[in-house]
């Protein structure tokens, strides 16, 4: 299995490390509730360096990344950051992923780790003109700083003022004497930073994070309450909410999709298929945990099936996401979850199951 660089630190922290995706990184260090509660209450500091770090550059590079993904490049200024997604000309998910503007013929395409051999030769496959591509996702790796507090973490150990760096935009300095792209983004539905760095430089940055933390009742935190943290906050998660066959209409995240700009990969069949099945939330009302793909059902018949579930930590409930047909799906309509050859109910509730309070 690949690691991280953080590895040979993970045993000092407690560590219970699994397979991911043929990655050996850590499910949990203390317990994925505590974790999960950290994150929610103060910060958690994630490894995520499995992720795919991909810079496109030359004269073509923004004209190439507009036709590639489904988001409005052409209003990406330099310095900020968009959520996007590839799609299959029939309107399937190649992946979703963030675009960072460093200038107009440099960006950095940030992609899911289980996907990156199949994005970069997705991407290479649409070259047209000016176009290099050069996926050093084996050279960069990637903290999540996580939490109400992680600001107040973060700038004692940078010159940089993080009160200027807003949501979804990056800036370029030191942290705590590495050099460091801090962007301003996450995947756990806190405030936060991701900041990109060198291999060389993770053990360190880890290491004075924590530190510099521990005050404020910062913890490592693992893949289990990553998932949780995501879930509650409803951000798809590719393979689960997001695939080949899960348009990014269906999965909830048209406000990424414009289909006004003149064209991109799977625009023409997104506009005919419309969408047929839509994302909900739901709440368990008999005892059960829906766990993804279970059959969700209405009267009998089968609508759809869960995408993720789980015992929500914060909600302290049985809920979960499901993918249905797009005719149903009102909220306080009840259907049925099949767990374990039991048909139980449960009913459609609003979504994001979480939303932090500004």
């Amino acid at each position: 299995m690949q690691r991280t660089p953080l590895y040979d630190l993970y045993a000092s922290y407690g560590a219970k490390t699994i397979d991911f995706g043929g990655w050996e990184l850590p499910v949990q260090f203390s317990s994925i509730k505590e974790e999960h509660e950290a994150v929610r209450t103060k910060a958690g500091l994630f490894d995520v360096s499995h992720m795919g770090e991909v810079w496109v550059t030359g004269a073509d590079s923004e004209a190439f990344i507009q036709h590639l993904v489904t988001n409005d490049v052409s209003k990406l200024v330099e310095g900020k950051a968009m959520y996007a997604a590839m799609c299959y000309e029939d309107g399937g998910t190649v992946d979703d992923l963030l675009v960072y503007k460093f200038g107009p013929k440099r960006f950095l395409l940030v992609v899911n780790a289980s996907n990156i051999d199949k994005d970069v030769a997705w991407m290479k496959e649409h070259v047209t003109g000016d176009v290099q591509i050069d996926d050093q996702s084996a050279e960069w790796g990637l903290l999540a700083l996580q939490g109400p507090v992680a600001v107040d973490i973060l700038q004692p150990l940078t010159e940089k003022d993080l009160q200027a760096v807003k949501f979804f935009t990056f800036t370029e300095g030191q942290v705590a004497g590495q050099d460091v792209i801090i962007s301003r983004t996450g995947y756990t539905g806190e405030d936060g930073f991701e900041l990109y760095a060198r291999n060389a430089a993770l053990p360190e940055l880890w290491t004075k994070l924590l530190e510099a933390g521990a005050p404020h009742g910062l913890v490592p935190a693992g893949l289990g309450a990553r998932d949780t943290l995501r879930f509650e906050a409803c951000l798809p998660l590719y393979g689960q909410e997001l695939s080949k066959d899960i348009s990014p209409l269906e999965a909830g995240i048209g406000f990424a999709v414009k289909t006004a700009k003149e064209s991109f990969i799977g625009k023409d069949a997104i506009v005919a298929k419309g969408k047929p099945r839509k994302l909900v939330g739901i709440e368990m009302i008999d005892k059960g945990i829906p766990r993804h793909g279970y059959p969700v059902l209405v009267d009998g018949q089968v609508v759809g099936e869960v995408t993720t579930g789980t015992q929500s930590p914060t909600l302290k409930k049985n809920i979960g996401l499901a993918l249905i047909k797009s005719e149903l799906g009102e909220i306080g309509q009840e259907l049925t979850v099949e767990i374990r050859g039991k048909q139980l109910k449960a009913v459609i509730i609003p979504t994001p199951f979480y939303k932090r309070q500004k």
